[in-house]
């Protein structure tokens, strides 16, 4: 078992920094060395630094302070100062997380360089590609070393693709880790239920933030009409943590928000958590609020035309209704009787340790464990 590894950590938004927490503490137990390159894809401080100071992790070592613009444009800032990061830091392994630009630009920058990949989220396909992040997810795939499948599902695809065995390795998703380590803290610490006035299973939420739907007016309309409609339905009142770019989206666009959807600001990551673990339902365009519902037994509507995440459809968890206000209505009223005694399909909670064995692994060592 190689100790002396060194890893690069790359990461940038929200999600990233909550699904590699439990890697970077399994890190710090192992005494393994590592490196945090944030590329600051998401630029303001409810949607990112919050986080590091919330979860008790270390400040990154490596702030770029991209921000926001086009793919092109941030894409390739990022790249040029990842790649000159991993020159001064000359890690052994890059490991990146997810679908985002800040996992592109990772990977292609390591793969210039001698530095091993590792894609933690391998092989998740939406089969849409038209999505910019089903381009980042297969590209990283392409030139990783190192394919940390979530599921047997996922590395299914990546065989599929004529992926070699010995770069696959099944591990669960780091989600589970990362939800089991915190679930109990958000109870204990977060007062948003009462912040807020809310009353457990009393309420649904709303999120919605890709391009896809808050980008086209009709869509952004044609969602925020079918959330009404649950609303009415189910009789429950609608919170939506909006983001930044829905926001501006609402305002450009003119259009009316139905009152019984109460607009907050971004949630912490324990607040965001409480609030989902004592939903009704919850509705999203998401992919890591699709596995947390699942992970938490919340009954989930997906508001999209496709989904990387199959498997809580497979187990009953989940329903992709895509934004036509009755499908959205009719999914959200399936979803609320459904039992919620599903298995997760996402691991153990063990992830974290599994990558970190795979890649402390020597050639010597015969199989993988746990540690």
């Amino acid at each position: 078992m190689n100790t002396d590894i060194h890893i690069a950590i790359v990461l940038g938004t929200r999600p990233e920094i909550i699904k590699l927490s439990p890697v970077i503490r399994e890190c710090e137990r192992r005494d393994l060395p590592y490196t945090l390159i944030h590329t600051g894809q998401h630029y303001s401080d409810e949607l990112d630094s919050v986080f590091f100071d919330q979860l008790e992790l270390p400040e990154p070592d490596y702030h770029l302070d991209v921000g926001s613009d086009s793919h092109g444009a941030q894409t390739g800032k990022m790249l040029a100062e990842i790649e000159q990061a991993l020159l001064d830091v000359e890690p052994d392994v890059a490991l990146v997380q997810g679908d985002t630009n800040s996992v592109l630009a990772g990977a292609i920058a390591a793969s210039k360089l001698p530095v091993e990949i590792g894609h933690v989220e391998a092989g998740l396909r939406s089969f849409d590609r038209e999505m910019p992040e089903e381009t980042n997810r297969v590209v990283t795939d392409h030139v990783a070393d190192y394919l940390f499948a979530p599921t047997d599902t996922s590395a299914d695809n990546l065989r599929d693709e004529g992926f070699d065995e010995s770069r696959i390795h099944v591990t669960g998703n780091t989600v589970v880790d990362a939800v089991h380590q915190h679930r109990t803290l958000a109870t204990e610490k977060s007062t948003i239920l009462d912040d807020l006035d809310l009353t457990p299973r009393e309420y649904a939420l709303l999120t919605a933030h890709r391009a896809e739907n808050v980008d086209d007016r009709a869509r952004f309309a044609d969602l925020l009409n079918g959330v009404e409609r649950i609303s009415t339905e189910l009789g429950v009142n609608i919170v939506y943590p909006i983001h930044p770019r829905a926001r501006n989206r609402l305002d450009e666009f003119g259009l009316d928000v139905p009152s019984c959807i109460e607009l907050i600001e971004p949630q912490d990551y324990l607040d965001f958590l409480d609030l989902e673990q004592a939903a009704t339902v919850i509705l999203t365009d998401s992919g890591g609020v699709q596995e947390e519902a699942c992970i938490l037994g919340v009954p989930c509507v997906t508001l999209r035309d496709s989904t990387e995440r199959p498997e809580t459809i497979d187990v009953g968890a989940n329903r992709l209704v895509g934004i036509d206000p009755d499908a959205i209505r009719n999914g959200a009223v399936e979803m609320a009787d459904v039992a919620t005694d599903w298995e997760n399909p996402f691991g153990d909670g063990n992830a974290s340790k599994r990558i970190l064995t795979a890649l402390c692994q020597s050639p010597a060592d015969d199989q993988q464990v746990i540690q």
